[in-house]
């Protein structure tokens, strides 16, 4: 039985990828860190089958034990500083976690064999590396300029990531995801913002929905689609590097516009825009040319930017209805 150590397990991508792995014949390790993780429980009630264990990216010992118990086949560092708007407010954790945690985690593989390629690494890289794009649609040869302290730290796992491979032969790939969301995104992120919003106004428990950057697009796909494609790079004969994306960009506008449609509500008497919300260094369009990982993984999308957005509100809205 192959088995794969998920870092970040408590996520949207680590819950989705575990339940893929699962469905494969996995046996699924996921890391939490911390006794008392207040999103423990919500591992255990929706993925029984997972074993946790306890690491931390911060921590070089806990990464090293972790690895030489569950020996693992495969590993995924999905585990971040994530939510970009607080890496300007935590600048110093964000590139510890999301850098160097990075680094830690492939010394760890790499002092429990990995040299051998018998452990192979998924590194979870981001299209804020971008930021400020010098071409539209961003491939993986598109020059980096991350226009924030989260998109800096993932520049640096990317590259160490890409080091370690040169250096010491591991077996380790970065994928490029672009946005991708699902009803598990955490509410402080903006679409889960939105289509919570709606909800709550539609339930008329909330009566105004306040955002940034109206204007900023983003190439957005569900997150189901994304970890398939994670796990087909660790499959092939090689490592190399990813960009995943849908090639259609749309703007923050669109999204408020199709979720409360959903609704069947007016969007512009219920939205308002606040200046503080904006971030000091904006990213303002990117979208995805995955045509590599379409060519040599055979991956493509399957849910489309509506019904991505309906199947959020839709879920939001039942769970209103159910909690409250």
């Amino acid at each position: 039985m192959t088995t794969a150590l998920i870092t970040g397990i408590t996520g949207q991508d680590g819950r989705y990828l575990a339940e893929h792995l699962l469905g494969l014949g996995y046996r699924v390790v996921g890391m939490v860190r911390g006794q008392d993780n207040p999103r423990r429980a919500l591992v255990e009630a929706e993925l029984p089958q997972v074993e946790l264990a306890q690491g931390d990216l911060l921590d070089n010992a806990s990464l090293i034990s972790l690895v030489r118990r569950v020996e693992p086949d495969e590993v995924y560092n999905l585990a971040a500083v994530s939510f970009v708007p607080i890496s300007w407010n935590q600048p110093d954790l964000t590139g510890e976690v999301t850098g160097l945690g990075v680094l830690r985690i492939l010394e760890a593989i790499r002092q429990a064999g990995g040299e051998d390629g018998r452990i192979r690494f998924y590194q979870a890289s981001s299209s804020e590396m971008f930021g400020r794009v010098a071409e539209s649609p961003q491939n993986e040869s598109t020059r980096f300029h991350p226009r924030s302290p989260y998109g800096v730290a993932k520049c640096y796992g990317h590259y160490i990531t890409v080091n370690y491979r040169e250096s010491y032969g591991l077996y380790a790939c970065s994928g490029i995801l672009f946005n991708h969301e699902s009803p598990r995104r955490g509410p402080e992120f903006v679409t889960r913002k939105i289509t919570r919003a709606v909800a709550r106004i539609k339930l008329g428990r909330q009566k105004e929905l306040v955002l940034g950057n109206l204007d900023s697009k983003r190439d957005w796909g569900f997150a189901g689609d994304y970890v398939r494609a994670m796990h087909q790079m660790l499959q092939q004969p090689s490592p190399d590097d990813y960009v995943i994306g849908t090639g259609e960009a749309h703007s923050v506008r669109k999204f408020v516009e199709v979720a409360f449609g959903v609704a069947e509500l007016p969007w512009e008497q219920f939205v308002r825009t606040d200046p503080s919300l904006i971030r000091p260094a904006e990213v303002d369009h990117l979208r995805a040319d995955a045509t590599k990982a379409q060519r040599i993984l055979g991956w493509l999308p399957t849910v489309t930017f509506e019904e991505l957005v309906r199947l959020m509100v839709e879920a939001d809205l039942e769970a209103e209805r159910v909690h409250g």
